[in-house]
């Protein structure tokens, strides 16, 4: 007797995600192919669409494993099955061609190249060695070279690169992790490295590998060169050479501003800095991003204007090849193993990333460049993080290695995009319960980057597919990004963007990253030192009870005068004698922030108070401790935004554990006030009480007096969800002593992770508030 045949059972289906670009198929044919079922698998404009089709057992098992072990950059955000008739398909599973259609598919982040690329790099029996755009389907770019989705080679900027016979064998065979890798190219079919000098430059044009050993010798030689990357160009010198550093901080007019480094590998970096497991952990992720890492103490390595006055590091690892190859190989030279390696830019300017207009904006900056011949369809700048004491991540920059990743919404958004703030810039866009970050833009200050957040917008629309239209922006006046807002909404049915006010985006912010539907308000904290009030006045020290509706002043930082309006940030010894003026604390010679200012300076400063002449009045935290920085001595005048707090932060961080005591700030019905405080420094000044001794004692004050209010918040509305948002909440030392008293008192306390505080994470809170806000029209 014969034994019953089973039954085929055949199931569509679909999988969403980050599912293109990452060798999804491959692994879907490799699964399919080991349960020796039927079928096909292709990529869609919605994700990968696969037909299986075998023994009802293995069928279930395909179903189980295929999220199981997906390859490393794949990200599956959801999956459907539906049943189908059996075709009586043979035993063949096979991979189809891309599939034209309507939907949504989600690209992945460049990534930094992995170990298998760098392995055949290094290998002189490969034929990629010292290919400098050695990739494949686990690293390499993808955002940067991508120009339209779905991702096939045709929409990237690989398309001018004709495969040769031996990569079109790797790109067709399955079984090969090249496969169907757009970016796949080798010395004999890819792009060229070249480098050439300024104008008048004795500096020899080279071409391939003599262009890298030209770039290392001018870099061990003291000199400037502004390398390609993914994203951009970076200006890149010896980090050890003291004058090779001044000179680059002299061209870029970057005042006192940190520059960031590369090491060749973690030992380089553990001679500079110290180092967590978490932070390794950062430093080597597929995202390499830079991360903030604490100096040594007694480090003589790096040249002293890479990190003036700060006591961390922006330290990141290479992460193309030929940033690999710029450090060297063994056998080639001896040269720099730290590089300083900041954006290839002038300051207030975007990142550069056109190879023509490199060698006009950067002209003057750098003695040479080393460029390629593979366009860059999309700006990316480096990201920045730092990683607490708790191991989690703060990010302060988000651009290469997580941009264009979504982030899950909490709430439905209709097709919208905003547009954030003028400082910190990064575009935000969204539909249905999903919004992608574009890339870090930076200060909206002239015609350049107004075009360049108008290009990101454009490639961002064309990547996710979302068509805007509603329009979001800040409430300020006087925004570039706001005038940009009401030009692009003009062009939509609604015709004028929803106007968000700053803090209020800053908190709706927080909340959506962490998911919360807005059905419950929170206590929301959002220090920073520049949003436009609702009364027309600078806010900035902000408690606020809210949700995406709406939000009610709880209380709010004591307002002073802001000389000057925001020319006035500047010069933090004005905005101390503003504060000093304001809390009726006389300004006596003694005081370093009177000192720091000359006879006329202070006439014209005390009319300018005194009559209210251009003196709007300011809630700003930020501006208090740019006020108390000045104060207490440590910084008067201003090269960079925020310089004053952050060499106050390092001041505090080095006595923290020698003093734990605070200054009390006068806590009303409406706000807190800093004049007790300001008078408590003035004493303990004229007291020789040390300088990082006050600053402690100052964060310990602000962090005690946010508890206080969050306490009185709580006992009037019963709400005990704090969350913590702006740009004062970069400060660790805050943060943490925030968010441990306020823990301690039983508060569930949100911070950010992967959303800046800071105005780069502004326009997600824009985002969720203006789509309420259209739902409830």
């Amino acid at each position: 007797m014969t034994a019953p045949t089973t039954r085929a059972v055949r199931r569509r289906v679909t999988v969403r995600g980050t599912v293109q670009g990452v060798g999804f198929r491959p692994y879907v044919h490799r699964l399919a192919t080991d349960l020796v079922l039927a079928g096909f698998v292709s990529n869609t404009a919605s994700g990968v669409l696969i037909e299986v089709e075998g023994p009802p057992d293995g069928v279930a098992r395909f179903c189980e494993r295929l999220c199981a072990e997906p390859p490393p950059l794949a990200a599956v955000t959801g999956v459907g099955i539906e049943d189908l008739p059996a075709t009586g398909a043979d035993d063949t599973f096979r991979i189809r061609s891309t599939e034209r259609s309507a939907g949504r598919t989600l690209l992945p982040p460049d990534t930094a190249t992995c170990t298998d690329c760098l392995r055949e790099l290094t290998d002189p029996a490969d034929r990629r060695h010292r290919h400098p755009f050695v990739t494949c389907t686990h690293c390499g770019p993808r955002f940067t070279i991508a120009t339209g989705m779905p991702y096939d080679r045709a929409v990237t900027t690989m398309t001018g690169f004709p495969m040769c016979p031996a990569c079109a064998r790797e790109y067709a065979d399955v079984g090969d992790r090249r496969f169907h890798a757009q970016p796949v190219a080798c010395p004999d079919c890819g792009p060229r490295l070249y480098l050439v000098g300024g104008p008048g430059s004795a500096i020899r044009p080279a071409r391939g590998t003599d262009a890298l050993a030209s770039a290392r010798a001018l870099l061990a030689a003291g000199r400037i060169v502004a390398v390609k990357g993914l994203g951009g160009y970076h200006l890149a010198c010896d980090a050890t050479d003291v004058r090779a550093v001044d000179t680059l901080r002299t061209r870029k007019g970057r005042g006192g501003k940190p520059f960031a480094v590369m090491c060749a590998d973690l030992d380089a970096v553990r001679r500079i800095a110290t180092l967590s497991a978490a932070e390794r952990a950062a430093l080597v992720s597929p995202r390499r991003p830079i991360v903030l890492l604490r100096r040594r103490v007694r480090q003589e390595v790096l040249a002293p204007g890479v990190s003036p006055g700060s006591p961390y590091l922006g330290v990141m690892l290479p992460y193309t090849p030929v940033h690999t190859l710029l450090f060297g190989l063994p056998g080639d030279p001896p040269g720099p193993r730290v590089l300083v390696m900041t954006s290839g830019n002038r300051s207030g300017e975007p990142i550069v990333t056109d190879d023509d207009e490199a060698l006009t904006r950067l002209s003057g900056l750098a003695d040479a460049w080393l460029a390629h011949d593979r366009p860059i369809a999309s700006p990316c700048d480096d990201s920045l993080l730092r990683v607490r004491r708790d191991g989690t991540e703060q990010v302060l920059r988000r651009s290469r290695g997580y941009v264009p990743r979504p982030l899950r919404l909490p709430v439905m958004v209709p097709p919208t995009v905003a547009v954030g703030g003028d400082l910190k810039n990064a575009l935000c866009v969204g539909e249905h319960d999903q919004a992608w970050f574009g890339p870090h833009i930076g200060d909206m200050g002239d015609l350049t980057t107004l075009e360049a957040a108008r290009r990101a917008e454009s490639h961002l629309r064309h990547l996710t597919g979302v068509s805007p239209e509603l329009v979001a922006a800040d409430r300020h006046p006087g925004y570039h990004s706001v005038q940009w807002a009401r030009r692009r909404a003009a062009r939509l049915p609604r015709r004028t963007p929803v106007r968000v006010q700053h803090h209020h985006a800053h908190i709706a912010s927080a909340m959506a990253e962490h998911g919360l539907d807005g059905t419950v308000p929170v206590i929301g904290v959002a220090f920073d030192g520049t949003g436009y009030g609702d009364d027309g006045t600078v806010w900035g020290g902000e408690i606020l009870l809210a949700d995406y509706a709406g939000y009610l002043r709880f209380a709010h930082l004591t307002p002073a005068p802001l000389p000057g309006g925001d020319a006035g940030v500047a010069n933090p010894c004005r905005l101390a004698l503003a504060r000093l003026w304001a809390a009726g604390v006389g300004w006596d010679a003694d005081l370093p922030c009177v000192a720091a200012c000359s006879g006329d300076e202070l006439m014209l400063l005390e009319r300018q108070l005194s009559r209210g002449v251009a003196c709007v009045p300011t809630s700003g935290m930020g501006r208090l401790f740019d006020a108390v920085s000045s104060l207490v001595g440590l910084c008067h005048r201003a090269g960079y935004e925020a310089q004053a707090a952050v060499e106050l932060e390092a001041a505090a961080g080095s006595a923290w554990h020698a003093d734990s005591s605070a200054y009390a700030f006068g806590i009303t019905a409406g706000g807190f006030d800093p004049a007790p405080v300001l008078r408590g420094l003035v004493a303990d000044l004229r007291r020789g009480t040390e300088v990082p001794v006050l600053a402690a004692r100052f964060h310990r004050g602000v962090a005690r007096a946010v508890a206080e209010l969050c306490r009185r918040a709580r006992r009037a509305t019963g709400l005990s969800t704090v969350t913590l948002s702006g740009g004062v909440f970069a400060n660790a030392l805050l943060e943490d002593e925030c968010t441990a008293l306020l823990t301690d008192m039983g508060f569930a306390v949100l911070r950010h992770g992967e959303v800046p505080p800071n105005d780069g994470g502004l326009a997600l809170g824009q985002l969720v508030v203006a789509a309420h806000e259209q739902q409830e029209e």
